[in-house]
């Protein structure tokens, strides 16, 4: 097995593809004698017959469907490993998509994708905000090579990676009766009219999920379509709200807003990156994985 050569494993391909032997021997400017010689070779070498040999050209036998199979897998691979290495020797160019939802994108990944950037300065990315249900459903339909998304969301079909966690916290007035808590239930919070985000947000629905597992039910006044925008209305009475702590903290020089960190144990959100499969992603997509989860450890 060690003779086989790229030449030969690409000439049988181009047999297959062709179905005559004339036609592959043009294809591949070899002399028809050649090709021949080539095939007679390769049948010995492997012990069984690969093509049938017809009147109007050739035919793969079983074993010649299984020897394509890993033909074309291996030329397939070489092409690859070539394309990598080039990217190396030119240096990393291209692009690489990412959806993620809005908690990552304003709390992390501005500092992350940025370092990125100066590593790797010819390389666009392409990033497009999403809530985690969308950013889950891209990745798997492959319109997206990187997604990040809140982790409690169910990813079955995605290989999941941490990337980042952060803590949930009431959001108040500062003259609201729960404003000077060091920490609280969220029940406690539950008495209160809440300003949220829109209905279908991974956020939104641990909030409702968890107040009826504690059998109350949120007094929605308010569902916008922002963090900001959830800020500035708690900032003018309209109620409370529940955010992640590190999308908040550019707000409160501005707004008169206390935070208060909820104590239940879910309330510690995790981020994570989600893609379909690591060792297929573009060689672009997988150093920014590397890069995420590198950030995520240190």
């Amino acid at each position: 097995m060690r003779r086989f050569d790229l030449v030969t494993l690409k000439l049988f391909v181009t047999i297959a593809d062709e179905g005559r032997l004339t036609a592959a021997a043009e294809r591949e400017h070899l002399a028809l004698a050649a090709v021949s010689k080539r095939v007679r070779d390769l049948e010995s070498l492997v012990g069984t017959t690969l093509l049938y040999r017809r009147s109007r050209g050739v035919e793969l036998t079983p074993a010649g469907q299984a020897f394509l199979h890993h033909a074309r897998r291996i030329l397939e691979n070489i092409e690859r490993l070539q394309a990598e290495l080039s990217e190396y020797g030119e240096g990393i160019k291209g692009h690489v998509r990412i959806h993620s939802n809005t908690s990552a994108i304003i709390a992390f990944l501005p500092q992350d994708l940025s370092a990125f950037s100066r590593r790797y300065p010819e390389v666009k990315i392409d990033l497009q905000e999403r809530i985690s249900t969308e950013v889950i459903a891209a990745v798997r339909d492959g319109l997206t090579d990187v997604g990040i998304f809140a982790g409690h969301v169910a990813a079955p079909e995605l290989q999941v990676m941490p990337y980042r966690s952060d803590r949930l916290v009431l959001m108040t007035p500062r003259d609201h009766p729960l404003a000077g808590r060091e920490t609280l239930d969220f029940q406690e919070a539950t008495a209160y009219d809440f300003i949220g985000l829109q209905q279908d947000t991974s956020l939104q629905s641990l909030l409702h999920e968890q107040a009826n597992r504690a059998g109350r039910s949120l007094r929605m006044r308010i569902q916008v379509r922002s963090f900001d925008a959830i800020c500035r209305m708690i900032h003018h009475g309209m109620g409370v709200g529940v955010l992640p702590q590190r999308t908040i903290y550019r707000d409160l020089r501005d707004l008169e807003l206390c935070s208060i960190p909820l104590a239940d144990p879910w309330a510690r959100r995790e981020l994570v990156i989600g893609v379909r499969r690591y060792d297929t992603l573009p060689v672009i997509a997988r150093h920014l994985v590397d890069h995420l989860v590198e950030e995520e450890e240190s």
